[in-house]
């Protein structure tokens, strides 16, 4: 099996739970990479826009922001905020909603907004499009680094929700019903469960221990019963992803 990196190995296997055929919002850095990974393996016929209106961009150049001209390259149509936030979110027939995140709690709510720390509060960047992507997306995925400060009881801002309080408290709360999110670490694939809207942990990274991943979660974490290793990236997946990403992933 050939070598490849942590980062590698989450796009790679976020990539793989991209079916041809779905209409997928998409975040920059990993979940881009990912989703371009599945564009160009399995899944030709995906459709991926970014927040600001671009659909099907072939980028040359990664550019250095949503809103730089060089992402935007090659794409079949630009149609605005109105369009994708407004005709394809809110319509719901935006199936995966691509996400990274600063934190993450339980319930897999999102906060991209601030941190709170001795010193007092830092803001952050913000939502951007996020908050309207988690609410009306029908499944959302995260790519993130897994750490203790990251993997939090409760984020310090709800910037975009998962499953909100658990349940049906997002229903209660008058959003959309979520079939779930996906959460795709450096250690693990996470998923919320049916019932309960508690992030449940579905796959173990190859090499890394249970031991491992409840010291870098800050919550008590649920572990599936008889959990499987993910399945390590083939040759023919990272020769795609290195030719997508000459200068690494």
């Amino acid at each position: 099996m050939a070598e490849y990196s942590t980062n590698e190995l989450m796009a790679v296997t976020a990539a793989r739970r991209l079916q041809n055929g779905m209409i997928v919002a998409v975040g920059l850095g990993l979940p881009q990479i990912a989703s371009f990974l599945a564009k160009a393996t399995h899944a030709p016929d995906l459709t991926m826009f970014y927040e600001v209106g671009v659909v099907n961009p072939q980028p040359i150049d990664s550019g250095v922001g949503i809103a730089d001209p060089r992402l935007w390259y090659g794409n079949d149509s630009f149609t605005g905020l109105m369009g994708t936030l407004g005709e394809i979110l809110q319509k719901g027939v935006c199936d995966i909603g691509f996400l990274g995140s600063l934190q993450l709690d339980r319930y897999a709510n999102l906060n991209s907004s601030l941190v709170k720390d001795a010193n007092g509060v830092k803001h952050l960047t913000g939502s951007g499009g996020a908050a309207d992507i988690a609410t009306f997306s029908k499944h959302v995925f995260v790519i993130m680094r897994h750490e203790k400060r990251k993997f939090v009881e409760h984020v310090d801002w709800v910037t975009s929700v998962g499953c909100y309080k658990g349940k049906k408290s997002r229903e209660e709360a008058g959003l959309p019903r979520t079939e779930g999110v996906t959460v795709f670490t450096n250690l693990c694939v996470m998923e919320t469960g049916a019932e309960s809207g508690e992030l449940e942990v579905v796959s173990l990274h190859p090499g890394v221990t249970i031991e491992q991943l409840k010291e870098n979660t800050g919550f008590d974490v649920i572990i599936r019963d008889n959990l499987p290793v993910t399945p390590e990236p083939t040759e023919d997946e990272l020769r795609v992803l290195r030719e997508q990403n000459p200068a690494g992933v």
